[in-house]
Protein backbone atom coordinates (compact mmCIF):
# COMPACT_ATOMS: atom_id res chain seq x y z
CA UNK A 1 0.00 0.00 0.00
CA UNK A 2 1.11 3.66 -0.98
CA UNK A 3 -0.22 6.88 1.39
CA UNK A 4 -0.46 9.87 -0.36
CA UNK A 5 1.69 12.52 1.18
CA UNK A 6 -0.51 15.23 0.63
CA UNK A 7 -3.97 14.09 1.50
CA UNK A 8 -3.12 10.71 3.10
CA UNK A 9 -4.75 8.62 0.86
CA UNK A 10 -3.92 5.03 0.08
CA UNK A 11 -3.66 2.89 -3.69
CA UNK A 12 -2.41 -0.23 -4.10
CA UNK A 13 0.23 0.46 -6.89
CA UNK A 14 2.67 3.48 -8.16
CA UNK A 15 0.17 3.87 -10.95
CA UNK A 16 -3.12 4.66 -9.33
CA UNK A 17 -0.53 6.83 -7.19
CA UNK A 18 0.18 8.65 -10.16
CA UNK A 19 -2.95 8.74 -11.38
CA UNK A 20 -4.72 9.72 -7.90
CA UNK A 21 -2.03 12.97 -7.37
CA UNK A 22 -2.42 14.19 -11.39
CA UNK A 23 -6.50 13.65 -11.11
CA UNK A 24 -7.28 14.97 -7.71
CA UNK A 25 -4.71 17.52 -6.33
CA UNK A 26 -4.20 19.33 -10.17
CA UNK A 27 -7.59 20.69 -9.98
CA UNK A 28 -6.37 23.36 -7.78
CA UNK A 29 -5.98 27.28 -9.42
CA UNK A 30 -2.64 28.02 -10.73
CA UNK A 31 -1.23 31.43 -11.65
CA UNK A 32 0.89 31.74 -14.16
CA UNK A 33 4.65 32.49 -12.73
CA UNK A 34 5.16 34.57 -15.69
CA UNK A 35 2.14 36.50 -16.05
CA UNK A 36 1.17 36.98 -12.29
CA UNK A 37 -2.62 36.35 -14.20
CA UNK A 38 -4.64 33.11 -13.10
CA UNK A 39 -6.64 33.63 -16.40
CA UNK A 40 -3.93 33.19 -18.91
CA UNK A 41 -3.84 31.60 -21.77
CA UNK A 42 -0.92 29.82 -21.35
CA UNK A 43 -1.23 25.85 -19.92
CA UNK A 44 0.71 25.62 -17.00
CA UNK A 45 0.40 22.16 -14.60
CA UNK A 46 1.52 22.32 -11.20
CA UNK A 47 3.66 19.49 -9.74
CA UNK A 48 1.13 18.04 -6.86
CA UNK A 49 4.41 17.46 -4.43
CA UNK A 50 6.71 20.09 -4.63
CA UNK A 51 4.88 22.87 -6.16
CA UNK A 52 7.23 22.91 -9.14
CA UNK A 53 5.05 24.92 -12.21
CA UNK A 54 5.58 23.22 -15.55
CA UNK A 55 3.97 24.28 -19.26
CA UNK A 56 4.53 20.22 -20.77
CA UNK A 57 2.31 18.04 -19.20
CA UNK A 58 4.63 15.35 -20.09
CA UNK A 59 7.25 16.70 -18.57
CA UNK A 60 5.07 17.05 -15.65
CA UNK A 61 4.03 13.12 -15.54
CA UNK A 62 8.41 12.64 -15.99
CA UNK A 63 8.50 14.51 -12.79
CA UNK A 64 6.13 13.29 -11.04
CA UNK A 65 7.78 9.57 -12.17
CA UNK A 66 10.60 10.43 -10.15
CA UNK A 67 8.86 11.43 -6.70
CA UNK A 68 7.07 8.07 -6.93
CA UNK A 69 10.60 6.22 -7.53
CA UNK A 70 12.39 8.42 -4.87
CA UNK A 71 9.53 7.65 -2.40
CA UNK A 72 9.39 3.78 -3.28
CA UNK A 73 13.24 3.58 -2.80
CA UNK A 74 12.82 5.56 0.49
CA UNK A 75 10.08 3.09 1.80
CA UNK A 76 12.35 -0.18 0.64
CA UNK A 77 15.71 1.64 2.27
CA UNK A 78 13.48 2.30 5.47
CA UNK A 79 12.55 -1.86 5.16
CA UNK A 80 16.01 -2.49 4.61
CA UNK A 81 16.95 -0.47 7.36
CA UNK A 82 14.38 -1.59 9.81
CA UNK A 83 15.41 -5.09 8.76
CA UNK A 84 18.70 -4.37 9.41
CA UNK A 85 18.19 -3.18 13.25
CA UNK A 86 15.88 -5.98 13.70
CA UNK A 87 18.46 -8.12 13.07
CA UNK A 88 21.39 -6.28 14.95
CA UNK A 89 18.91 -5.87 18.31
CA UNK A 90 19.04 -9.92 17.87
CA UNK A 91 21.99 -9.89 17.27
CA UNK A 92 23.26 -8.01 20.34
CA UNK A 93 20.52 -9.76 22.30
CA UNK A 94 22.01 -13.35 21.81
CA UNK A 95 25.11 -11.98 22.55
CA UNK A 96 24.28 -10.76 26.36
CA UNK A 97 22.44 -14.12 27.00
CA UNK A 98 25.55 -15.76 25.94
CA UNK A 99 27.62 -13.55 28.04
CA UNK A 100 24.60 -13.93 31.26
CA UNK A 101 24.78 -17.47 30.80
CA UNK A 102 28.42 -17.60 30.56
CA UNK A 103 28.46 -15.41 33.38
CA UNK A 104 25.90 -17.31 35.83
CA UNK A 105 27.94 -20.75 35.06
CA UNK A 106 31.04 -19.36 36.53
CA UNK A 107 29.90 -18.27 39.30
CA UNK A 108 27.91 -21.17 39.87
CA UNK A 109 31.49 -23.49 39.02
CA UNK A 110 33.18 -20.79 41.70
CA UNK A 111 30.57 -21.56 44.66
CA UNK A 112 30.55 -25.19 43.72
CA UNK A 113 33.81 -25.35 44.18
CA UNK A 114 34.14 -22.94 47.40
CA UNK A 115 31.84 -25.70 48.76
CA UNK A 116 33.75 -28.21 47.48
CA UNK A 117 36.41 -26.62 49.80
CA UNK A 118 34.85 -25.87 52.89
CA UNK A 119 33.28 -29.01 52.97
CA UNK A 120 36.72 -31.14 52.20
CA UNK A 121 35.39 -32.80 49.14
CA UNK A 122 37.89 -30.79 46.73
CA UNK A 123 40.64 -33.81 46.19
CA UNK A 124 43.09 -32.00 47.80
CA UNK A 125 43.70 -34.84 50.38
CA UNK A 126 42.84 -35.74 53.64
CA UNK A 127 44.06 -36.13 57.72
CA UNK A 128 47.45 -37.99 56.79
CA UNK A 129 48.13 -35.05 53.92
CA UNK A 130 47.07 -32.33 56.38
CA UNK A 131 48.77 -33.58 59.05
CA UNK A 132 52.36 -33.91 56.89
CA UNK A 133 51.80 -30.66 55.30
CA UNK A 134 51.22 -28.46 58.79
CA UNK A 135 53.82 -30.55 60.38
CA UNK A 136 56.10 -29.74 57.47
CA UNK A 137 55.22 -25.98 57.71
CA UNK A 138 55.93 -25.88 61.31
CA UNK A 139 59.63 -27.17 60.87
CA UNK A 140 59.72 -24.79 57.95
CA UNK A 141 58.90 -22.04 60.53
CA UNK A 142 61.88 -22.73 63.07
CA UNK A 143 58.34 -24.42 65.50
CA UNK A 144 59.06 -27.88 65.07
CA UNK A 145 62.42 -29.86 65.57
CA UNK A 146 63.19 -31.80 62.36
CA UNK A 147 64.03 -34.89 64.71
CA UNK A 148 60.61 -34.24 66.22
CA UNK A 149 58.71 -34.26 62.90
CA UNK A 150 60.10 -37.38 61.40
CA UNK A 151 58.99 -38.92 65.59
CA UNK A 152 55.37 -37.63 65.17
CA UNK A 153 55.29 -39.08 61.43
CA UNK A 154 56.22 -42.19 62.82
CA UNK A 155 53.52 -42.06 65.47
CA UNK A 156 50.77 -40.80 63.09
CA UNK A 157 51.48 -43.72 60.23
CA UNK A 158 51.26 -45.94 63.04
CA UNK A 159 47.87 -44.71 64.43
CA UNK A 160 46.67 -45.25 61.12
CA UNK A 161 47.78 -48.44 60.52
CA UNK A 162 46.18 -50.06 63.35
CA UNK A 163 43.14 -47.66 63.10
CA UNK A 164 43.55 -46.33 66.69
CA UNK A 165 43.75 -42.93 68.12
CA UNK A 166 47.15 -41.36 69.32
CA UNK A 167 45.81 -39.87 72.20
CA UNK A 168 47.96 -37.03 71.95
CA UNK A 169 44.79 -34.87 72.13
CA UNK A 170 43.15 -37.02 74.48
CA UNK A 171 42.17 -34.84 78.52
CA UNK A 172 40.77 -37.32 80.97
CA UNK A 173 39.33 -36.81 84.44
CA UNK A 174 37.74 -34.19 83.43
CA UNK A 175 34.27 -35.42 85.09
CA UNK A 176 35.57 -36.05 88.08
CA UNK A 177 37.26 -32.36 88.67
CA UNK A 178 33.72 -31.11 88.04
CA UNK A 179 32.17 -33.36 90.80
CA UNK A 180 35.11 -32.13 93.20
CA UNK A 181 34.81 -28.52 92.11
CA UNK A 182 31.18 -28.68 92.72
CA UNK A 183 30.92 -29.97 95.99
CA UNK A 184 33.29 -27.82 97.54
CA UNK A 185 32.70 -24.50 95.49
CA UNK A 186 30.14 -22.59 93.28
CA UNK A 187 28.13 -21.20 95.65
CA UNK A 188 26.03 -19.85 92.84
CA UNK A 189 24.69 -23.11 91.29
CA UNK A 190 21.90 -24.69 92.86
CA UNK A 191 22.35 -27.60 91.19
CA UNK A 192 24.07 -29.42 88.30
CA UNK A 193 24.03 -32.50 86.60
CA UNK A 194 27.08 -34.30 84.75
CA UNK A 195 27.11 -37.16 82.67
CA UNK A 196 28.89 -40.51 82.71
CA UNK A 197 32.75 -40.45 82.51
CA UNK A 198 34.14 -38.78 79.28
CA UNK A 199 37.18 -37.79 77.69
CA UNK A 200 38.12 -34.58 76.03
CA UNK A 201 40.00 -34.92 72.43
CA UNK A 202 41.34 -31.56 70.56
CA UNK A 203 41.46 -30.85 66.95
CA UNK A 204 45.48 -31.90 65.66
CA UNK A 205 47.34 -30.47 62.60
CA UNK A 206 45.79 -33.36 60.45
CA UNK A 207 41.57 -32.36 61.13
CA UNK A 208 42.00 -28.16 61.67
CA UNK A 209 39.15 -26.27 59.82
CA UNK A 210 36.87 -30.04 59.72
CA UNK A 211 37.24 -32.78 62.05
CA UNK A 212 35.06 -30.91 64.85
CA UNK A 213 32.25 -34.25 64.13
CA UNK A 214 34.91 -36.52 64.24
CA UNK A 215 36.32 -35.05 67.72
CA UNK A 216 33.20 -35.09 69.27
CA UNK A 217 32.63 -38.77 68.25
CA UNK A 218 35.54 -39.82 69.79
CA UNK A 219 34.23 -38.05 72.96
CA UNK A 220 30.72 -39.95 72.75
CA UNK A 221 32.65 -43.13 72.27
CA UNK A 222 34.66 -42.76 75.11
CA UNK A 223 32.20 -42.26 77.22
CA UNK A 224 30.29 -45.31 76.04
CA UNK A 225 33.70 -47.53 76.31
CA UNK A 226 33.46 -46.45 80.34
CA UNK A 227 29.64 -47.54 80.31
CA UNK A 228 28.90 -51.00 81.29
CA UNK A 229 25.83 -50.69 80.06
CA UNK A 230 26.97 -50.55 76.08
CA UNK A 231 29.26 -53.50 76.86
CA UNK A 232 27.78 -55.33 73.94
CA UNK A 233 28.15 -52.36 71.65
CA UNK A 234 31.40 -51.59 71.81
CA UNK A 235 33.19 -53.91 73.41
CA UNK A 236 36.78 -54.76 72.40
CA UNK A 237 36.88 -51.56 70.71
CA UNK A 238 39.48 -48.25 71.34
CA UNK A 239 38.76 -45.15 70.15
CA UNK A 240 39.16 -45.11 66.73
CA UNK A 241 41.65 -42.29 64.46
CA UNK A 242 39.59 -40.43 62.11
CA UNK A 243 40.29 -41.52 58.80
CA UNK A 244 39.31 -45.04 60.59
CA UNK A 245 35.86 -43.50 61.63
CA UNK A 246 35.56 -42.45 58.23
CA UNK A 247 35.75 -46.39 56.94
CA UNK A 248 33.58 -46.76 59.55
CA UNK A 249 30.64 -44.39 58.19
CA UNK A 250 31.51 -45.74 54.82
CA UNK A 251 30.79 -49.36 56.19
CA UNK A 252 27.22 -48.26 57.49
CA UNK A 253 26.32 -46.51 54.14
CA UNK A 254 26.74 -49.97 52.78
CA UNK A 255 24.97 -51.71 55.47
CA UNK A 256 21.99 -49.51 54.12
CA UNK A 257 22.22 -46.55 56.58
CA UNK A 258 21.12 -43.06 55.17
CA UNK A 259 21.50 -43.64 51.34
CA UNK A 260 20.67 -40.11 50.40
CA UNK A 261 23.55 -38.72 52.66
CA UNK A 262 25.83 -40.90 51.47
CA UNK A 263 25.05 -39.74 48.00
CA UNK A 264 25.56 -36.19 48.80
CA UNK A 265 29.18 -37.21 50.29
CA UNK A 266 29.49 -39.48 46.81
CA UNK A 267 29.64 -42.06 48.72
CA UNK A 268 33.25 -41.48 50.03
CA UNK A 269 34.81 -39.85 53.68
CA UNK A 270 38.21 -41.56 53.41
CA UNK A 271 41.15 -39.88 51.91
CA UNK A 272 38.91 -36.67 52.34
CA UNK A 273 38.46 -33.55 54.69
CA UNK A 274 34.73 -34.17 54.45
CA UNK A 275 32.55 -32.68 57.33
CA UNK A 276 30.42 -34.93 59.21
CA UNK A 277 26.95 -33.74 61.19
CA UNK A 278 23.97 -35.25 63.46
CA UNK A 279 23.28 -37.41 60.62
CA UNK A 280 26.65 -39.13 60.42
CA UNK A 281 27.06 -39.29 64.20
CA UNK A 282 23.32 -41.08 64.05
CA UNK A 283 24.13 -43.31 61.22
CA UNK A 284 27.64 -44.22 63.05
CA UNK A 285 25.80 -44.97 65.87
CA UNK A 286 23.18 -47.03 64.69
CA UNK A 287 25.06 -49.03 62.99
CA UNK A 288 26.96 -50.18 66.44
CA UNK A 289 23.79 -50.66 67.76
CA UNK A 290 23.45 -47.88 70.39
CA UNK A 291 20.21 -46.16 70.49
CA UNK A 292 20.19 -42.42 69.46
CA UNK A 293 17.45 -39.78 68.67
CA UNK A 294 18.09 -36.53 66.80
CA UNK A 295 16.20 -33.70 67.55
CA UNK A 296 16.04 -30.84 65.33
CA UNK A 297 15.66 -27.13 67.54
CA UNK A 298 14.78 -25.23 63.56
CA UNK A 299 14.10 -21.92 64.76
CA UNK A 300 14.36 -19.82 67.94
CA UNK A 301 12.11 -20.38 70.75
CA UNK A 302 13.79 -16.96 72.91
CA UNK A 303 13.72 -13.41 72.63
CA UNK A 304 16.85 -11.86 70.64
CA UNK A 305 17.45 -15.26 68.70
CA UNK A 306 17.77 -18.02 71.70
CA UNK A 307 17.23 -21.09 72.46
CA UNK A 308 15.74 -21.54 75.64
CA UNK A 309 13.82 -24.85 74.58
CA UNK A 310 16.82 -26.57 73.90
CA UNK A 311 17.80 -25.81 77.85
CA UNK A 312 15.04 -27.10 79.25
CA UNK A 313 15.20 -30.26 76.84
CA UNK A 314 18.69 -31.23 78.04
CA UNK A 315 17.67 -30.46 81.60
CA UNK A 316 14.66 -33.11 81.02
CA UNK A 317 17.28 -35.60 79.59
CA UNK A 318 19.85 -35.38 82.38
CA UNK A 319 17.73 -34.86 85.78
CA UNK A 320 15.17 -37.64 84.56
CA UNK A 321 16.92 -39.58 87.30
CA UNK A 322 19.10 -39.50 90.48
CA UNK A 323 18.29 -37.43 93.65
CA UNK A 324 16.98 -33.74 93.52
CA UNK A 325 17.97 -33.05 96.92
CA UNK A 326 21.77 -33.99 95.70
CA UNK A 327 23.93 -30.72 94.66
CA UNK A 328 26.00 -32.46 92.40
CA UNK A 329 24.05 -35.57 90.48
CA UNK A 330 26.55 -37.62 88.80
CA UNK A 331 24.09 -39.31 86.02
CA UNK A 332 24.53 -42.50 84.00
CA UNK A 333 23.58 -40.70 80.66
CA UNK A 334 26.08 -40.54 78.53
CA UNK A 335 27.25 -36.88 76.79
CA UNK A 336 24.82 -35.42 74.07
CA UNK A 337 26.33 -34.44 70.44
CA UNK A 338 25.28 -30.41 69.83
CA UNK A 339 25.49 -29.39 66.13
CA UNK A 340 25.12 -26.12 64.41
CA UNK A 341 25.71 -24.43 61.29
CA UNK A 342 29.57 -24.51 60.76
CA UNK A 343 30.53 -26.35 64.09
CA UNK A 344 29.58 -29.05 66.67
CA UNK A 345 30.51 -29.52 70.39
CA UNK A 346 29.92 -32.09 73.26
CA UNK A 347 27.15 -31.38 76.20
CA UNK A 348 28.72 -33.16 79.15
CA UNK A 349 26.33 -31.43 81.82
CA UNK A 350 23.93 -28.51 82.66
CA UNK A 351 24.04 -26.16 85.84
CA UNK A 352 20.57 -24.88 87.69
CA UNK A 353 21.55 -21.40 89.19
CA UNK A 354 20.17 -19.95 91.74
CA UNK A 355 18.33 -17.18 90.38
CA UNK A 356 17.34 -20.45 87.99
CA UNK A 357 18.93 -20.05 84.99
CA UNK A 358 20.16 -22.95 83.34
CA UNK A 359 23.87 -23.01 82.09
CA UNK A 360 25.18 -25.94 79.69
CA UNK A 361 28.62 -27.67 80.23
CA UNK A 362 29.93 -28.18 76.79
CA UNK A 363 33.67 -29.90 75.60
CA UNK A 364 34.64 -28.08 72.39
CA UNK A 365 37.24 -29.65 69.98
CA UNK A 366 38.57 -26.03 69.43
CA UNK A 367 39.73 -25.73 72.94
CA UNK A 368 43.48 -26.65 73.10
CA UNK A 369 44.50 -29.37 75.69
CA UNK A 370 46.33 -27.23 77.97
CA UNK A 371 43.61 -25.13 78.39
CA UNK A 372 41.38 -28.03 79.22
CA UNK A 373 44.11 -29.52 81.79
CA UNK A 374 43.42 -26.90 84.26
CA UNK A 375 40.38 -28.54 84.92
CA UNK A 376 42.72 -31.07 86.82
CA UNK A 377 44.64 -28.98 88.90
CA UNK A 378 43.23 -28.87 92.60
CA UNK A 379 42.60 -25.89 93.40
CA UNK A 380 40.61 -24.97 89.87
CA UNK A 381 38.86 -21.50 90.48
CA UNK A 382 35.82 -20.62 88.66
CA UNK A 383 37.43 -18.54 85.96
CA UNK A 384 38.60 -21.84 84.93
CA UNK A 385 34.79 -22.53 83.58
CA UNK A 386 34.67 -20.17 81.53
CA UNK A 387 35.40 -22.35 78.44
CA UNK A 388 33.43 -24.87 79.62
CA UNK A 389 29.65 -22.67 80.51
CA UNK A 390 27.37 -21.77 78.22
CA UNK A 391 24.61 -19.79 78.96
CA UNK A 392 21.05 -19.05 76.83
CA UNK A 393 22.49 -16.04 75.22
CA UNK A 394 25.62 -17.49 74.16
CA UNK A 395 23.68 -19.79 72.01
CA UNK A 396 22.62 -17.71 69.63
CA UNK A 397 22.72 -19.60 66.07
CA UNK A 398 19.72 -20.03 63.70
CA UNK A 399 19.33 -23.99 64.16
CA UNK A 400 20.19 -26.73 66.45
CA UNK A 401 20.60 -30.38 66.40
CA UNK A 402 21.25 -32.73 69.00
CA UNK A 403 21.88 -36.41 69.05
CA UNK A 404 21.42 -37.99 72.39
CA UNK A 405 22.07 -42.03 73.63
CA UNK A 406 19.27 -43.55 74.83
CA UNK A 407 20.18 -47.69 75.72
CA UNK A 408 21.29 -50.25 73.40
CA UNK A 409 19.38 -51.34 70.23
CA UNK A 410 18.49 -55.38 69.37
CA UNK A 411 19.49 -56.81 66.28
CA UNK A 412 15.44 -56.38 65.07
CA UNK A 413 15.40 -52.79 66.16
CA UNK A 414 18.76 -52.01 64.37
CA UNK A 415 16.99 -53.38 61.12
CA UNK A 416 13.90 -51.22 62.34
CA UNK A 417 16.23 -48.17 62.35
CA UNK A 418 18.06 -49.00 59.05
CA UNK A 419 15.16 -49.00 57.04
CA UNK A 420 13.40 -46.17 58.25
CA UNK A 421 17.32 -44.00 57.41
CA UNK A 422 16.36 -44.67 53.86
CA UNK A 423 14.48 -41.17 54.27
CA UNK A 424 15.76 -39.13 57.15
CA UNK A 425 13.38 -37.32 59.69
CA UNK A 426 14.09 -35.74 62.88
CA UNK A 427 12.16 -34.48 65.83
CA UNK A 428 11.12 -31.05 65.48
CA UNK A 429 11.00 -28.83 68.17
CA UNK A 430 8.99 -26.21 68.54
Amino acid sequence: MLSCDICGETVTSEPDMKAHLLIVHMESEVICPFCKLSDCDQSLYNCPMCGLICTNYHILQEHVDLHLEESSFGQGMDRVQCSRDLELAHQLQEEEDRRRKSEESRQEIEEFQKLQRQYGLDNSGGYKQQQLRNMEREVNRGRMHPSEFHRRKADMMESLAIGIDDGKTKTSGIIEALYRYYQNAAPDVRRVWLSTVVDHFQSSFGDRGWGCGYRNFQMLLSSLLQNDAYDDCVKGMSVPCIPKIQSMIEDAWKEGFDPQGASQLNNRLQGTKAWIGACEVYTLLTSLRVKCHIVDFHKSTGPLGTHPRLFEWILNYYSSEGERSQKVVCTSKPPIYLQHQGHSRTVVGIEERKNRTLCLLIFDPGCPSREMQKLLKQDMEASNLKQLRKFVGNLKHKQYQIVSIEGVLTSEEKVARRQASQVFTAEKIP
